[in-house]
């Protein structure tokens, strides 16, 4: 094998996502996973879970994790890279705590994580980290020797990221009809968070109003719509919306919401939109409900014409995009000079996770980060 394709340090990779339930009985006790804590009535998880029900109680994340892993072992085995590669979610089977269990028994002692959240906050990336070093503390109370942990970067600008969805809007403007397309607005989409969260997220240089988290979707945005005006010859306005709120009303959340943006876009003489959810790396629940079921239901209303781009999901390039981050990573770790590919304003994120970037809600151990309590 060449230099190249070598992982080393690493003995396997990691897919970290946030699970869903895969039939109606699933659902509640999903629900009572992602919300532990929080004193959340049944009565009231059964309501939240009305989405999942519309869809026979099965959230399609998990497939679409199977489908990433099949993608990645296929890029790995036809590249000549020897990493196996393991699945955990946070919230349903096969559960984080449980596939680090076997990893450990396998023998793999240098883990690097790939959460399915390309951009930095605490939920899409913090979070992770927390219930890593959750799992690290029941395996340690097990007497289990832990293995050391690393995270990859975050790869929302990352050509093989990008390519995809820039494919996707352009398909998407395709098929609209041709009296309204020149015309159409891209409403680029992500999950709303609250403002608190979003101001404090990324590296503490980078916290302010909208922090890293709404810098990084801005620069996505930007290349996306760049890249479609130069294959179309049209620049098409665009802005960078919000969906999937879930917190009190009281808190302020990153606004304007996708179908109150409709409503205005609509009431100015827009012809058309394209959705983008730039924000979501797979079509799971919040892509299906929010925008192809809510999102969409509201232009129907409007009688404005939308069309909903498609995610990354599996496709090759993000395959290629992983490769290529778990290279650029390894070498890094083992003092080979590299060069990370990053495009637009940005740059490369940090590998390692700074103290005091996404901050907690309340303060809890994180692993792969500079202030890791596993070494």
């Amino acid at each position: 094998m060449s230099d190249a394709l070598d992982a080393t340090p690493y003995d396997a990779l990691l897919l970290l996502s946030f699970g869903g339930p895969e039939g109606p009985d699933d659902v509640v006790p999903f629900l009572e996973n992602v919300t532990r804590g929080r004193g959340i009535p049944t009565e009231r998880l059964k309501e939240v879970g009305q989405h999942y029900f519309l869809f026979g109680g099965v959230s399609p994340i998990n497939d679409q994790n199977r489908a990433l892993l099949d993608a990645l072992r296929k890029d790995f085995a036809e590249h000549g890279l020897d990493l196996p590669i393991y699945w955990g979610n946070r919230n349903w089977a096969p559960y984080l705590t449980d596939t680090l269990r076997e990893m450990v028994a396998d023998g793999r002692r240098r883990i690097l994580v790939l959460a399915t959240s390309a951009y930095a906050s605490y939920s899409g990336c913090r979070q992770y980290r927390e219930n890593l070093a959750d799992s690290l503390s029941e395996l340690a109370a097990e007497g289990l020797e832990l293995p050391k942990i690393d995270k990859l970067r975050h790869y929302f600008n990352h050509p093989g990221f990008l390519d995809p969805m820039i494919d996707g809007v352009l398909a998407s403007l395709a098929d609209l009809p041709e009296d309204v397309r020149a015309g159409a607005h891209i409403a680029f989409t992500t999950h709303s968070i609250p403002t608190a969260a979003a101001d404090t997220s990324g590296p503490v240089e980078t916290h302010g109003e909208g922090g890293a988290y709404v810098e990084e979707h801005l620069d996505v945005a930007e290349l996306v719509a760049d890249a479609v005006r130069e294959r179309t010859g049209v620049d098409h306005p665009w802005r960078l919306v919000y969906q999937s709120r879930s917190g009190a009303p009281q808190i302020p959340w990153l606004e304007p919401d996708i179908c109150d943006h409709l409503e205005a876009l609509h009431g100015a003489g827009v012809p058309a939109v394209v959705m983008a959810p730039i924000g979501f790396v797979s079509d799971h629940m919040e892509v299906l409900y929010d925008l192809d079921t809510e999102a969409t239901a509201k232009a129907g209303e409007l009688g404005l014409p939308v069309r909903r781009s498609a995610t990354v999901g599996d496709d090759p390039r993000f395959a290629a995009a992983i490769r290529e981050l778990v290279l650029e990573r390894a070498a890094a770790e083992s003092g080979r000079e590299v060069t990370p590919c990053a495009l637009g304003a940005l740059g490369a994120s940090h590998d390692l996770c700074p103290v005091g970037c996404c901050p907690a809600r309340a303060p809890r151990p994180a692993a792969a980060g500079a202030d890791s309590p596993y070494a």
